[in-house]
């Protein structure tokens, strides 16, 4: 589904990321893993566009992204509150992301429905504003955004952190769901090594830029990253 070739990004001749080749197939949990500065935001940002690699390319879909527009439709991203418009009630943006993907209110409204125990009565009919939201309330609504329109690829940046322990369960089953029940490709980036391992069937470490384990996640992989991070 995503391929990655040859891609490196430098800022002032200093370079952040060198990714020679990594591939994610379809309907896979993907998991990212590394210190602050290891380079995961830059390699999402990558995948979306957000910013052009120095070189190589990476393929969505067998589109390459920064050279055409094509693989945004059936994928969808919430890296962090930037892509949230503050000045929207939470219904307001999830209807202005349905209009974008072609989804109309009554269909919005019944996704939503299925996420009340997610929301904690704390996200609908409240009569906030988005940026009036604590920031575990802005990312439940970025992360349902995500999921408006069924695409088939989802990126998503530290989904768990600033979430309390409910949500943090129910958010693993519906990653989980995702993938099992449509096939969904999902990338997460986290510093969380538990709940990656839980939801990611394959997780890759970055460190200063570059891949250093790419692991098939079995019962040992918790204890075999938590080695590493530890030395």
């Amino acid at each position: 589904m995503i391929n990655i070739s040859n891609i490196s990004k430098s800022y002032n001749g200093q370079e952040v990321l060198k990714v020679e080749d990594l591939n994610i197939p379809k309907g896979q949990n993907f998991g990212l893993v590394g210190n602050n500065g290891a380079g995961k935001t830059t390699l999402f940002s990558l995948l979306l566009d957000l910013i052009k690699p120095t070189t190589g390319e990476i393929t969505n879909g067998d589109i390459v992204v920064n050279q055409s527009e094509e693989w945004k439709p059936y994928t969808s991203a919430f890296i962090d509150e930037s892509f949230l418009i503050g000045y929207l009630t939470p219904e307001e943006y999830f209807y202005f992301i349905g209009d974008l993907r072609g989804v109309d209110q009554s269909e919005v409204n019944d996704l939503l429905a299925n996420f009340e125990d997610f929301f904690h009565d704390e996200i609908l009919n409240q009569k906030k504003y988005l940026r009036d939201l604590s920031k575990g309330n802005q990312k439940k609504v970025g992360i349902v955004a995500a999921l408006i329109g069924n695409p088939e690829v989802i990126i998503l940046d530290e989904p768990f952190a600033n979430l309390d322990p409910t949500t943090q369960i129910r958010l693993k089953k519906i990653l989980n769901e995702l993938t099992q029940q449509n096939q969904t490709t999902v990338l997460i980036s986290s510093h969380d090594l538990m709940h990656v391992t839980d939801v990611c069937k394959r997780i890759v470490v970055l460190e200063k830029g570059e891949v250093v384990k790419d692991i098939k996640t079995t019962p040992a992989t918790l204890k075999e990253l938590e080695a590493y991070f530890s030395q």
